[in-house]
């Protein structure tokens, strides 16, 4: 092999320095590397990533000082080798993981705040109304900043949301209220693994939920605040009045739509509505998004371009084009806080206004760069958005966007010119409609899957028609009633408005009746998506060929779908909620435990059964059967009890290998393989028990949190993360994906 000069950079990069004997492949990846240096920065928000997610992945909460310490020490170390290529590029993508892991730590110590521990029972609670939500089957859910309560023993949260019930006064954001409610912690999962509520509103300083059981008084209409409360106070109240005026114009879902769309506010939208979007894989146009700020932007930029433009005077003396650039920018940060600033909203307002910016200085834009540096600013800014359906569906949609067109314009505008007039024009846009759709539908299928486990099939079809109706009439009559709003002539555009509204939902039931229109997926595993994410990283952000390498990746995190096994039993923290599988591969659940949990499960764990839960008799497989003081499950060999009866368990002792109570036992059970009665359950929340021939394999919701200052709280708190008593071998419990 002949030796390579000791000067080429590649070489350099590859074999760090020194040694000229080195393999082949090093020597190519180098000059690869080498050959596209320029879109090394756009990595930067995967390795800030790396170090989010290693945050919110470890079993404990790490000592504040671990991350900017390591900041600190590699940064000084960068310093020191920056002369020295390899070692300096290794430091640099440690320095950003380590930047991540200290935004988390920082941004969840400063969101840390008061959480209630237990269910508060009957008490008096007063508030500042932060935000009000509209709810489809009537009343309302208020958000409450400085909490007050009336009970001495109770943790007073930061923040409590409580939905109120139809019926009493008009509540708007800024009146201090009074009303009699009882109080809970934000709910844990509903099994290890799924979503969790309670880091979500950890987050949000959210800590406590929950119902009236009053009507509210209002105690003062306008109380004293901070700027900042007081701002927040304004946005939502502003949000909270344009909802109520649309819907007093468009009635039922037509104006709950319109409302979604122009406020973000989509607690009116009916359920039957909501599902149909999500069956159709039109729930993004929901969402105020990339695409509504986008289309908001530039309507308002060429259109008050175009309207300068008709006078000569201001056209040929005046910048003209950056004042309409100036004022675009203007209405998509409104529009955006209006829309309760959302992660898709916040990278579009981003990138939005830095190819707005751009005009002003009158500069060129790189959009894939866009993109990176409103990444790094959500990253940096919320951390906890990272690991969140919003942040990974949007960037990867524009991203897979941006790379893909990448490649096809210069094909498109060659092409075009060889094809002039209209009908090529039209069919290059349908062309570019239906690639768009594609594009952006396969790079958020998998997050989709990974988050909901649902699959929209025919969602192509959906937003080929339903994208361009809510482009070309729906937003611009939704900028339009804009600017009437503040006259008080807002039907004059919400009328039209709603008549494209009412086509898109149309759209959307259409599609969503379709066979198959939805489907349920398996669970998608952590080490699965973060392969995905990774070999898409790397098929998008090179340009030469070798981009190609990250299919294989991409095609290891989908097959890892296939290695998951699903739980045999679960159970929730309180005992009531069981769920057993069953012959056929689905969940025979007891029927208790909630809409949530039913749901949860059958996504996450497999579908329910048909059939119901026996009562006093045996399921259709014959494993189940069932008598008023308990159940006994049957699954290769082993015998589960499932325990009701608190006076006399021993019977069910006796024959099970598995004992699974509601009530408590307080031993006796001793001599039983696996023992989980109402205590582990009340220390370690829901559990999910797999049944192999190797043994019992138990998860807990806790061992799954660790111990975080989200997670599972019972008290003493040191015991939420008890490992359960198993005689044939000692369990350990694992780190399960993010919902």
């Amino acid at each position: 092999m002949a030796k390579n000069p000791p000067d080429r950079m590649g070489n350099t990069l590859a074999l760090g320095l020194g040694s000229e004997r080195r393999p082949r492949l090093l020597y190519a990846l180098g000059d690869r590397l080498m050959a596209e240096r320029e879109r090394w920065p756009l990595w930067l928000p995967w390795f800030l990533g790396c170090g989010i997610g290693l945050y919110f992945a470890l079993p404990a909460e790490p000592p504040l000082w671990l991350g900017p310490s390591a900041v600190l020490a590699l940064a000084v170390a960068t310093v020191a080798v920056r002369r020295r290529l390899a070692p300096f590029v290794l430091l640099v993508i440690l320095l950003c993981g380590a930047v991540g892991l200290a935004a988390a730590q920082i941004r969840s110590a400063l969101m840390a705040a008061p959480v209630v521990e237990r269910n508060t029972g009957a008490l008096m609670l007063e508030g500042i109304v932060s935000e009000v939500e509209m709810l489809p089957a009537g009343g309302m859910r208020v958000t409450l900043e400085k909490v007050v309560v009336d009970k001495a023993e109770v943790v007073v949260p930061a923040k409590a949301r409580v939905k109120v019930k139809p019926g009493g006064p008009d509540v708007t954001a800024g009146q201090r209220i009074r009303v009699r409610a009882m109080l809970m912690p934000p709910p844990q999962p509903a099994m290890p693994g799924a979503f969790d509520f309670a880091r979500f509103a950890w987050f949000r300083q959210l800590g406590a939920v929950g119902t009236a059981l009053g009507r509210v008084e209002i105690l003062d209409a306008g109380e004293s605040r901070g700027w900042r409360a007081g701002w927040t106070i304004a946005v939502n109240d502003l949000r909270h009045a344009i909802t109520a005026r649309i819907l007093a114009v468009l009635p039922g879902d037509r104006g709950a739509v319109s409302a979604a769309l122009t406020t973000g506010d989509q607690m009116p939208i009916s359920p039957a509505m909501m599902q149909a979007y999500r069956d159709s894989g039109l729930a993004h146009i929901l969402s105020i998004s990339g695409l509504h700020i986008t289309m908001a932007a530039g309507l308002v930029f060429v259109g008050l371009r175009a309207l300068l433009a008709l006078c000569p005077p201001l056209a040929l003396r005046y910048p003209i084009k950056k004042w309409a650039a100036l004022l675009a920018i203007g209405f998509a940060w409104f529009y955006t806080l209006l829309a309760g600033s959302p992660v898709p909203a916040l990278r579009s307002f981003f990138m939005t206004g830095l190819i707005l910016l751009a005009v002003l200085l009158d500069r060129v834009a790189l959009s894939m760069r866009l993109v990176v540096w409103a990444a790094v600013v959500i990253m940096l800014w919320s951390p906890e958005e990272v690991i969140g359906p919003s942040f990974q569906m949007s960037f990867a949609a524009v991203v897979a966007l941006i790379a893909a067109y990448e490649e096809m314009t210069p094909r498109q505008g060659a092409w075009k010119a060889t094809r002039p007039g209209f009908v090529s024009a039209a069919g290059l846009y349908v062309f570019g409609v239906v690639m768009s759709t594609l594009i952006a539908g396969t790079a958020t299928a998998v997050y989709g899957v990974y988050h909901f486990n649902r699959f929209a099939v025919w969602s192509v079809v959906a937003n080929m028609i339903a994208v361009p109706l809510t482009g070309f009439w729906v937003m611009p009559w939704a900028l339009l009633m804009f600017l009437l709003l503040p006259l008080g002539l807002e039907k004059i555009a919400l009328a039209p408005m709603g008549w494209g509204v009412e086509g898109v939902n149309m759209v959307a039931v259409w599609v969503a009746s379709w066979p198959n229109s939805a489907v349920t997926v398996p669970v998608l595993p952590l080490s699965g998506m973060v392969a995905f994410t990774l070999g898409g990283c790397w098929l998008c952000f090179w340009r030469k060929s070798w981009r190609l390498w990250g299919l294989v990746p991409m095609a290891a995190g989908l097959a890892s779908m296939a290695l998951v096994d699903l739980p045999d039993l679960l159970v929730d923290g309180h005992g009531s909620g069981m769920a057993v599988r069953t012959t056929e591969g689905g969940l025979l659940l007891n029927g208790k435990g909630g809409r949530i949990l039913k749901d949860t499960w059958s996504r996450r764990a497999g579908p329910e059964a048909p059939e119901r839960w026996p009562k006093t008799s045996s399921s259709r497989d014959g494993r189940l059967r069932c008598d008023p003081l308990g159940c006994i499950w049957r699954m290769d060999g082993r015998v589960v009890a499932l325990v009701k009866d608190e006076d006399h368990p021993e019977k069910a002792c006796a024959v099970a290998d598995v004992v699974i109570s509601s009530v408590p036992l307080r031993g006796a059970c001793r001599g039983v393989k696996v023992v989980v009665d109402r205590f582990d359950l009340w220390r370690r929340g829901p559990h999910a028990l797999w049944l192999g021939p190797d043994g019992v394999r138990v998860e807990t919701v806790a061992g799954w949190q660790g111990d975080r200052p989200w997670s599972w709280r019972p008290h003493p708190r040191k015991k939420a993360v008890e490992p359960v008593k198993e005689a044939t071998a000692p369990r350990k419990d694992e780190d399960g994906e993010d919902e």
